[in-house]
């Protein structure tokens, strides 16, 4: 059942980006798009209900539950990056806007970028450790909350895993290439 509404979840998500970035654009209605952009986070609310309905009607806690954490906890970590991106996209597209500026490649500058997506990561493996900490005091028995325990070093090792990426970034920047050098003169083609 919890994998079956992580993909309706994850689906959803979707469906309700595109029909509100529709909606916005080309249907030339910012409120209903907005409202319907806005709808998303029930999705993640639906998800951890069910969630907790499930555990609490005797589930066995394993792989399904701590990956629904993992999922709330990305959402809420990089979904806004996410829709913002999107929105920017189908605004230029759509909607008349310039195109929107894209990352940084070089430099300090693409450091920044890296370290502020990995913030993301970061910000989704506390909010899955604090949902999967919960779900360990929900079910209140020692004895069947390993799989809960072990999503959580799973969700840090992909932050520490990101921020070592991310970090490398800042270590070894990627240098801009160099401008064309002007050709002497009588040196030509």
């Amino acid at each position: 059942m919890v994998v079956t509404l992580i993909v309706v979840c994850e689906v959803g998500f979707w469906v309700l980006l595109a029909a509100g970035l529709a909606a916005r654009y080309v249907l030339r209605m910012p409120r209903t798009g907005a409202a319907l952009l806005l709808c998303e986070p029930l999705l993640e609310v639906v998800l951890l209900v069910a969630t907790a309905v499930d555990l609490r009607g005797g589930a066995e806690p394993n792989w399904t539950h701590g990956l629904a954490a993992l999922y709330i906890g990305y959402t809420v970590g990089h979904g806004h990056r996410t829709v913002k991106w999107l929105d920017g996209h189908a605004a230029h597209r759509f909607g008349g806007a310039p195109r929107p500026v894209g990352p940084p490649r070089h430099g300090r500058a693409r450091a920044r970028h890296e370290g502020r997506v990995w913030l993301g990561t970061l910000i989704g493996a506390v909010v899955a450790t604090v949902l999967l900490q919960a779900a360990v005091w929900y079910v209140d028995d020692p004895g069947r909350v390993g799989p809960l325990q072990s999503w959580m070093g799973a969700a840090w090792r992909a932050a520490g895993i990101h921020g070592l990426i991310a970090l490398s970034y800042a270590i070894w920047p990627k240098k801009a290439p160099e401008e064309e050098k002007p050709v002497p003169a009588g040196k030509g083609v």
